[in-house]
């Protein structure tokens, strides 16, 4: 079938949604849903056989679903109605949520059921909750969705039907449902309150007296801060994030957004006022801490003499700027000193790495600093993290994909010598949607070696995402593992013991130092970084401003004018409907 999908942003929902439907033979266009006149159009040009939206912020217009069946996807259990499902299920504790498909009509998410998926709630971040059990449950539901729709004599549900509708009418969450009581709320409200907001549109507060948005929190379970302190008092700082003492103990800030600016570290956003917070670091920063803030740890699993490193780096969204690059890099050459022979590097739960910092990049024109010198800065930090992994002689290397990877950040795990993938990531392994960037992070040496030229040229042309088991058969990834996190987990540790383990170990490694040293004497890897930096630096400061002008928007938020030509292919000059 031609399926429209009609959706605000080519978020990490409709990337999934697009490439599951893909794979199954269907035809897929998309149009950014700006305007009814945009949305119209785009029906009427690709008139397709059913219209899907997998994130809306409006209601389709009237002219449109009542000549098309348009199925719309609500982060909610069959009968929640309302804006902010799951803000309202975060913040109140619930133990069970789930996605409802269901067809557009007048009422806002009153029509009738095509499909319904539940899942158990864990207490996390909206943006995480989102991005994994929101969007499982969604391809599941959409995809039986669509497999009713195109058997033809199915009866959707209506709403008024359905005996396991227990949902509810849910108003628009305010800010005023979201303040925090410093005074009177315990850490684990404070902490809901904080992730029925995340990554948008976070709870209004203050820090340093300032009003602001706060996002990212996690829990302390230790340190306390000063015996006179009282809640609300900010408590120490630790590289990106603050402590702030809660009622019944204390919880660390990581991010926030003051007004009229943008979202950032907590201590950048706050820079002048945080350097008075007394730092409190990890007293053994490597060891893993369930009970602190911490967003690089270490951790080996042993059996006999066969070791296995794990390198675990949670950076929020996935991205990574110059100090953090830099602070990976010191803790993988002290890694690659471990009595191991196996490392991986785990990344975070939802983001293995996005590449450079785009939020600090901008931040630099907020003050006397260059968006290009600290690009410059932090392309080459990422480049330093590369290098430092594509030249790890004594260790096989493995770059396990719990979560996304976009752009640099697909490149850098491809320095390693194995990528796994959970079944459910999604890989974006291309940069020209950054302002037409040309990428580094050794990308013209790791591709073509993996995919061949004329695949390097195809996946950095098409600019379209990849799923876990595409990347695969691609062979820009080497396994798709299980889709289920912790299932995952158990597979990479098993998998990793058994490369560790192998008779042949001592031959594997001879023979990867044997190869990157004929690929070092064939053309160094000085030679592609220079090459590749000098079409960066013409992004940088050369007279085509595209690549700040997109990060810009991107960092700002700005809505959409248009939807890019390569996602919406009924655009394409020369487009016809098939006959």
């Amino acid at each position: 079938m031609r399926i429209l999908l009609l959706t605000h942003a080519f978020n990490s929902l409709t990337q999934r949604l697009g490439a599951e439907l893909q794979k199954r033979g269907h035809e897929i266009s998309i149009e950014f849903d700006i305007a009814d006149s945009v949305a119209e159009e785009a029906v009427a040009l690709f008139k397709p056989d059913l219209i899907v939206a997998p994130y809306l912020r409006r209601a389709i217009p009237e002219s449109i679903w009542k000549q098309n069946v348009c199925l719309i996807v609500h982060p909610g259990i069959i009968g929640d109605r309302g804006p902010s499902a799951l803000d309202w299920a975060i913040q109140a504790g619930e133990g069970e949520w789930g996605v409802t498909v269901l067809q557009a009509e007048a009422e806002m998410d009153a029509g009738p059921i095509w499909a319904s998926a539940m899942f158990p709630l864990r207490a996390a971040k909206k943006s995480s909750i989102y991005r994994n059990e929101v969007t499982q449950a969604a391809t599941t539901a959409v995809l039986q969705a669509v497999e009713h729709y195109a058997a033809g004599d199915f009866a959707p549900t209506p709403l008024a039907a359905c005996s396991d509708a227990r949902g509810c009418l849910g108003p628009l969450m305010k800010q005023a449902d979201r303040a925090i009581d410093w005074q009177r709320d315990d850490t684990a409200t404070v902490l809901r309150k904080i992730n029925a907001a995340d990554g948008f549109p976070g709870v209004a507060d203050n820090l340093f007296g300032e009003a602001c948005h706060v996002f990212d929190a996690w829990p302390e379970a230790v340190l306390r801060g000063a015996a006179d302190s009282k809640p609300g008092d900010l408590l120490a700082r630790r590289e990106t994030a603050v402590l702030r003492k809660t009622r019944d103990g204390a919880l660390w800030i990581g991010h926030a957004k003051r007004t009229g600016e943008f979202k950032l570290p907590a201590t950048l956003a706050f820079a002048a006022e945080s350097v008075a917070l007394p730092e409190a670091p990890l007293a053994d920063w490597w060891r893993v801490d369930r009970e602190t803030w911490q967003d690089i740890a270490y951790e080996e699993s042993r059996s006999d003499e066969n070791a296995v490193g794990f390198l675990h780096f949670e950076f929020y969204n996935g991205a990574m700027s110059t100090s953090q690059c830099e602070r990976l890099r010191a803790a993988l050459a002290w890694a690659k000193q471990r009595p191991v022979q196996v490392l991986v590097l785990m990344g975070g739960a939802d983001f293995w790495s996005n590449g450079i910092h785009l939020n600090v990049i901008e931040a630099a024109s907020l003050g006397d600093g260059s968006p290009a010198d600290e690009s410059w800065n932090n392309i080459n930090a990422m480049n330093d993290l590369a290098r430092e992994l594509i030249e790890t002689g004594g260790q096989i290397t493995i770059a396990a994909l719990a979560g996304n990877a976009g752009a640099g950040g697909c490149f850098l795990a491809r320095a390693a010598d194995l990528v796994w993938a959970r079944e459910g990531a999604i890989l974006n392994p291309h940069y020209k949607n950054m302002g037409n960037l040309y990428g580094s992070e050794y990308w013209t040496y790791l591709l073509p070696r993996r995919v061949g030229d004329e695949g390097a040229r195809t996946i950095m042309r098409n600019r379209q995402p990849l799923t876990a088991q595409r990347a695969a058969e691609t062979g820009f990834t080497d396994a798709c593992l299980a889709g289920d996190a912790l299932a995952f987990r158990i597979d990479v540790a098993r998998r990793a013991a058994e490369i560790s383990a192998s008779p042949d170990l001592a031959e594997q490694l001879a023979a990867k130092r044997e190869r990157r040293a004929q690929d070092e004497a064939a053309k160094p890897l000085a030679a592609y970084r220079e090459e590749e930096l000098a079409h960066m630096r013409r992004n940088f400061y050369g007279f085509d401003p595209s690549y700040h002008v997109a990060r810009h928007h991107f960092v700002r938020k700005s809505l959409a004018s248009w939807t890019p030509r390569h996602l919406a292919r009924h655009r394409d000059l020369g487009w016809k409907v098939p006959q």
